[in-house]
């Protein structure tokens, strides 16, 4: 079959408030040129993020109406620690109401001034929590992961040699754990192979130190490795899943991606002193042990939702859909990461607009007009949200990218064909965009509350 058909019927709509340009570039403008301060009712296709912004199925809402909100051992926190250990079968499991709470407990647990967290590529707030503990996030991908054409398979991978390298250098007494994340998504949403996991474990066993899995997309990454990697055509994704798991120490995981709720996390680990540690810190922070800061609605949902996920037919549709955009999309020459990621549609700034220099945010030049011009609000990934370093200099970022994330069960295929059409049309006035600067930026996470503006 050509057509990849959405597995599912829909029940309930909400209605898009349709607006005209002049609208919008008043919007951005009292926005101060940054899409995170828009209200979303003025957005008409909002691929900002897909972290918790799906739609949940009708069991899922189902779920909901059998949530036990006892506040320590309601039976809704044995469904969900269940329907966990069955795909991810670590010992201890701590709830958190997102993923960035997970991150930050964890950190603040193991982490000390001068320790130092390899990983693939760090996303934002895993950066952020890791430095606001004093210490260095450190991105290891191979080469091929910040190669837009580049044709690998996996282009998500941990870079093994420059990991061992790494550890020899900086000491293994100052790496308390190593992390991989999958997808990859400042990558491009990138998946991780098998072998790749089972290799970085074999780094991590050899030095002793503990390997963490960043898990807000397992599923998507299980799907690659079943279509990509030899062996696993005939594996079924939740056994796919398991091995993944099997190979870690931990994970931490925003339940707002691949368990399809609108909000929740948790954190997960074998090692019983850090769980101990790690579950006072909830306490202190997030709630009881059994609830961790989510009601117990929200601990239905991603039970249910766990079991959705790993659905092929879901699985095949979700990663279908987003490589259906980004091929259009190159079809018209507009340059992208390819091949597609699972989430995502990654536009390539640089190579769009290369008449702006890095610091002046090409990224966030190109994600501004696409909501002028046709109401997509997108993210940028590049220098504006990744250039600042901890001791306040800045510098371009790998790459500067414009990611178009994808909710999961929400939008129709003619939306993103009018997202298609909506980026030809600026791609083919390129040339008349303006590089921009920052006329306000906090010490960190700048690119969520900073302001903007044009360059003169």
């Amino acid at each position: 079959m050509k057509t990849i058909i959405e597995p599912f019927r829909i029940k309930s709509v909400e209605p898009i408030r349709m607006t005209t340009a002049e609208e919008r570039d008043r919007c951005i403008r009292e926005a101060h040129y940054n899409l995170f301060n828009l209200h979303s009712d003025d957005v008409l296709i909002d691929l900002l993020t897909d972290s918790g912004t799906g739609s949940m199925s009708s069991r899922q809402w189902g779920g909901v109406m059998e949530g036990n909100e006892a506040y320590a051992g309601s039976p809704s926190f044995y469904r969900f620690e269940a329907a966990i250990k069955n795909l991810m079968p670590f010992k201890y499991l701590v709830p958190t109401h997102q993923g960035r709470a997970a991150e930050n407990i964890l950190f603040t647990v193991v982490l000390k001034p001068d320790s130092a967290v390899p990983n693939n590529t760090h996303f934002d707030t895993t950066r952020a929590n890791v430095e606001s503990q004093g210490a260095d996030a450190v991105d290891l991908v191979i080469a091929e992961g910040v190669d837009p054409d580049s044709g690998h398979p996996f282009k998500g991978n941990m870079d093994i040699a420059a990991l061992e390298q790494f550890i020899e250098e900086r000491g293994v007494e100052n790496i308390p754990l190593c992390m991989i994340t999958v997808t990859n998504n400042s990558g491009g949403g990138q998946p991780v192979s098998m072998e790749n996991i089972r290799q970085t474990r074999e780094v991590c066993d050899r030095h002793g130190i503990p390997l963490f899995i960043d898990a807000c997309r397992f599923a998507e990454n299980a799907w690659f490795i079943k279509l990509r990697e030899p062996g696993y055509a005939d594996t079924s994704v939740p056994d796919i899943v398991r091995e993944m798991f099997s190979y870690a120490d931990g994970c931490t995981m925003s339940a707002k991606k691949d368990a399809l709720v609108n909000m929740g996390g948790w954190l997960a680990m074998n090692n019983e002193e850090w769980a101990v540690e790690c579950r006072n810190r909830l306490i202190l922070t997030e709630g009881f042990a059994t609830y961790g800061g989510l009601s117990g609605r929200d601990l239905e949902a991603i039970a249910i939702g766990l079991e959705e996920v790993v659905d092929e037919d879901y699985l095949k549709y979700r990663i279908a859909s987003t490589q259906y955009v980004a091929e259009h999309l190159a079809r018209e020459g507009v340059p992208t990461v390819l091949p597609a990621g699972g989430h995502a549609v990654y536009i390539d700034a640089r190579r769009f607009a290369p008449h702006i220099p890095p610091l002046q945010y090409p990224g966030q030049s190109l994600a501004v007009e696409l909501y002028r011009h046709g109401g997509i609000r997108g993210c940028e990934i590049g220098t504006a949200m990744f250039g600042k370093r901890p001791d306040g200099s800045e510098a371009p970022a790998r790459q500067d990218l414009v990611r178009l994330a994808i909710p999961r069960r929400t939008y129709t295929q003619s939306q993103m064909d009018y997202v298609v059409e909506v980026v030809q049309e600026v791609f083919a006035r390129r040339e008349q965009l303006r590089g921009m600067k920052f006329t306000r930026q906090p010490r960190a996470l700048r690119h969520f509350t900073g302001h903007f503006d044009y360059v003169d």
